[in-house]
């Protein structure tokens, strides 16, 4: 009888034995009935995303995207040149050396009172302060053609002060005037072909009257 329990104890240790040997160590998949679309792999881990999570996810994904409304007033005048200049981009520096979210060469920039061309790029309201003030020098230098051209149509484009002012800050006051005096007939592009006409043309019909026009405009 005990050499019977001893064979039967022996066995049974042999059989535990041999199924401890083949009992994987792999953590047990505790998502392999959740969709792969709503797991996420962290650290080589899968974690299940909650209901919550993943209606937040496919309303993201769903939503379009909505740009912010601008008034035809002088901020939705900067922001748009701004945006057309440089994608809005304050630390831009194009091919030709003009630099910021507004694209100022240092010749202008000196002449509004910048000199240190490293702060200015570095600073967005100190751009920003350069942007009014030479909007205020250009509506100065062109209050007579602004006077005598808005309402005319030159080239099929209806001049307006907000057009006449973009094109001045592409092309500078002395090739605008003599844009408006031969009515069109002189043009000027820029290093990447933009020009007069087309700035007049695209940032038409905004309302400057916030701009006070500024012989002596300054950065101080």
């Amino acid at each position: 009888m005990v050499r019977s329990t001893v064979k039967c104890l022996i066995l049974f240790a042999i059989i535990a034995f041999v199924s401890l040997g083949f009992t994987s160590t792999k953590k047990a998949d505790n998502n392999q009935n959740v969709p792969l679309n709503y797991v996420v792999i962290e650290s080589q881990e899968a974690t299940v995303l909650t209901a919550d999570e993943i209606r937040r996810q496919e309303e993201a994904v769903q939503k379009p995207l909505y740009l912010p409304y601008l008034e035809k007033d002088f901020v939705g005048f900067k922001e748009a040149l701004g945006f057309r200049e440089s994608s809005g981009d304050y630390f831009a520096v194009n091919d030709f050396g003009y630099m910021g979210k507004y694209q100022f060469g240092k010749g202008t920039l000196a002449l509004i009172g910048v000199h240190n061309v490293e702060l200015f790029l570095d600073t967005p309201s100190l751009q920003e302060k350069a942007f009014i003030a030479n909007t205020e020098r250009n509506k100065w230098v062109l209050r007579k053609d602004i006077k005598r051209y808005v309402g005319k149509r030159m080239k099929g484009v209806l001049i307006t002060e907000s057009g006449i002012l973009a094109a001045a800050h592409l092309a500078g006051p002395g090739h605008v005037r003599r844009f408006l005096q031969s009515w069109g007939r002189i043009g000027f592009n820029d290093g990447y072909g933009t020009s007069i006409k087309s700035y007049m043309k695209k940032f038409g019909g905004y309302d400057l009257s916030y701009i006070t026009p500024n012989r002596k405009a300054r950065i101080t």
